[in-house]
């Protein structure tokens, strides 16, 4: 066995570590930080439109919501089982569909195979969506 088999790993992750300080502090110069610089996600054609390729397998959180209400601590307090609490939608609105928080889309409530689904009935647009991204 050689010398480099021998040695922890967890040593030589650390020395690794040290010299990689070391080349940056060496690189920057005074107590200024470093600045992380990316290039931008465009088409493979060469046009200015994002790369969605890129972040398409990135999972996001899908809600529906039915509506809100505000009350106050006194009144969530009481609520017990057989509570209604009132939502500040109509009956037969439709529901909004969230993603990460962001509307993107409109429906109405169905049930399919015994399981509550949403048929989506006002989609915003895919450019709409990203420009509410940012």
């Amino acid at each position: 066995m050689n010398e480099e088999t021998k040695t922890d790993p967890n040593e030589a992750l650390a020395d690794e570590w040290a010299a990689a300080l070391d080349e940056q502090d060496d690189e920057e110069s005074g107590d200024a930080a470093a600045t992380a610089t990316f290039d931008e996600l465009t088409d493979e054609s060469g046009n200015d439109s994002v790369n969605m390729d890129a972040i398409l397998d990135v999972p996001v959180t899908i809600s529906m919501e039915i509506g809100r209400t505000k009350i106050n601590i006194r009144n969530l307090l009481q609520l017990n089982q057989g509570s209604v609490v009132e939502l500040d939608r109509l009956a037969g609105e439709p529901m909004d569909v969230l993603v990460n928080g962001t509307l993107i889309a409109q429906g109405e409530v169905v049930v399919v195979n015994e399981k509550f689904g949403l048929r989506l009935t006002d989609i915003i647009s895919p450019s709409e969506r990203v420009k509410r991204l940012s």
